[in-house]
């Protein structure tokens, strides 16, 4: 396998990242790794050198994978594949193998994918919940996704004792099948001790025009900002660059003590426009202030905008226009508008509803397509940019279990959009399934099951996905999951990487 060296710009980053089959990314300086050496033992050893010059740790991973079954449930291992494999990959007709929860309406591919499937690097400590809430990207030839510990200062375990919130952005080049860290939050914040630091990215990573990918950061629970002691004044908009590797701030607190759990940057004209949670409930006299909206100039360092009766999740963005789109509630609400051309006023309501849980990128045809969020008989929407009208084009389910759709994305073409079912978890009750919506024939179609064939063949579950995207030939859908692994008793507590590899016969034009 190919090696991947990462030489940081930045004094947040760690020189010369490595990530090969035997290594795992450090990402915060004086990380523990902490590796089961034999049974009933767990060793948390400190790594100061590369991890390629200490032939302990690649012989300890041995080690711990000799007796897998004798691991006591509770005890913290960071997940690997079976060999120390950092990628997998399989051709099964399983693939196509619909569990009895599947309507029989719904269509089931006929050519048999090829699946990839990793463990996301930089896992090695145990954390709240190893987890993704915010959509990914595909750029240059290569993915882009986030993942977080879910911690904060004061929620720590032994095995994490130099840990205490962090989200990390990776890079995976599909062709060489390797991971890049390119951010690692705490360490471009370097926050004093004790104080606030978050422990997730919620927010969807966009590349602006500078080639800089561009997120906000988001708390890993609501004790985290409402604490006084962690002195809490407001979240974070960072970027960091793939070309170079270096990772900065762009500013703090656009809204003072809100967190940035939504987000979508303008990329030709450099405007990242959020939708906030509010860090103390204690600090709202109304619910209006809970949520939000902003517009914040990434070029000037300029706030446009801020009011309340912010997105209650999900933006469309109109990147032929300018104008965002949002609704303030994930059910079918009614449409606000922001218009960046008269910047100090406040967004306006249009003719129409929709629902908008979240939205595609905009088609070349000027379309976006949004999903709903009403707990039962959740749909897709499409929303034309042109004309500004929305349409429910066909529910989301595809059979007895979820249908909470939290990342939606379209093909180049505009002609396929992609889904899975189950953002928050219960996906697998419906196979792990990866849907292709065809806008043009409004017909569901499954590509893939992932479960239960990843989870027998690897001891592992995708249970959901907050995190979809597709490349830009139409050819391949990554997807970021929340995983479970067989014997640790959590709902999740692992972060995957499937990439789906679609046949020609089952994205014809």
């Amino acid at each position: 396998m190919k090696t991947t060296f990462h030489k940081s710009q930045n004094s947040s980053h760690r020189a010369w990242q490595r990530i090969t089959p035997t290594s795992q990314p450090s990402g915060r300086k004086n990380h523990v790794i902490a590796v089961l050496l034999a049974v009933f033992a767990l060793v948390a050893t400190a790594v100061s050198a590369p991890p390629a010059t200490n032939k302990a740790v690649p012989a300890a991973r041995d080690a711990a994978r000799a007796k897998p079954a004798l691991v006591p449930p509770k005890a913290w291992v960071p997940p690997v594949l079976p060999g120390g494999k950092w990628v997998v990959t399989d051709t099964s007709p399983d693939f196509l193998t619909p569990p009895a929860t599947i309507d029989p309406d719904v269509q089931i591919a006929k050519a048999v994918p090829t699946v990839d499937f990793a463990y996301f690097p930089g896992q090695t400590y145990r954390a709240e919940i190893w987890s993704t809430w915010g959509d990914s990207m595909c750029a240059n030839g290569k993915y882009y996704a986030s993942l977080g510990d879910h911690m904060y200062p004061g929620k720590k375990y032994p095995e994490s004792s130099d840990h205490h919130g962090a989200a990390y952005i990776y890079e995976y080049d599909p062709a060489a099948k390797t991971f890049r860290l390119l951010m690692n939050t705490s360490d471009v914040l370097k926050m004093p001790e004790g104080e606030y630091i978050p422990g997730k990215i919620h927010s969807r990573l966009d590349m602006g025009s500078d080639g800089w990918l561009y997120c906000g950061t988001h708390r890993g629970s609501e004790k985290a900002t409402a604490n006084p002691l962690l002195k809490y004044k407001g979240d974070w908009i960072l970027r960091c660059n793939p070309a170079t590797g270096k990772s900065e701030v762009v500013v703090q607190g656009p809204v003072p003590r809100h967190c940035i759990p939504n987000s979508a940057l303008d990329a030709k004209r450099m405007i990242f426009y959020g939708g906030t949670a509010i860090g103390d409930k204690k600090d709202s006299a109304n619910a209006e202030d809970a949520i939000m909206f902003f517009a914040y100039d990434v070029v000037n360092h300029k706030l446009l905008y801020s009011g309340n009766n912010g997105p209650a999740r999900g933006m469309i963005l109109a990147s032929s226009t300018g104008k965002v789109y949002y609704t303030p509630g994930t059910s079918l609400s009614p449409i606000m508008c922001y218009d960046p051309s008269t910047p100090g006023q406040p967004p306006k309501q249009i003719p129409g509803v929709i629902g908008n849980r979240t939205a595609t990128r905009e088609t070349p045809g000027g379309m976006v397509y949004t999903t709903s969020q009403a707990g039962i008989n959740s749909a897709m929407y499409s929303f034309d940019t042109k004309t500004e009208k929305a349409e429910m084009l066909a529910p989301l389910a595809i059979g007895k279990g979820p249908d909470y759709v939290a990342a939606v994305e379209a093909d180049p073409g505009g002609r396929y959009v992609y889904y899975t079912l189950g953002a928050h978890g219960g996906s697998q009750a419906v196979g792990s399934a990866i849907v292709q919506f065809d806008t043009k024939t409004r017909k569901k179609k499954v590509i893939a099951f992932l479960s239960p064939f990843i989870q027998k063949k690897y001891g592992v579950t995708p249970v959901g996905s907050f995190s979809i995207s597709v490349d830009k030939k139409g050819e391949t859908v990554f997807v970021t999951w929340n995983c479970a692994r067989d014997g640790v008793g959590k709902a999740w507590d692992t972060v995957g990487l499937s990439v789906i590899h679609i046949p020609a016969a089952e994205r014809e034009p």
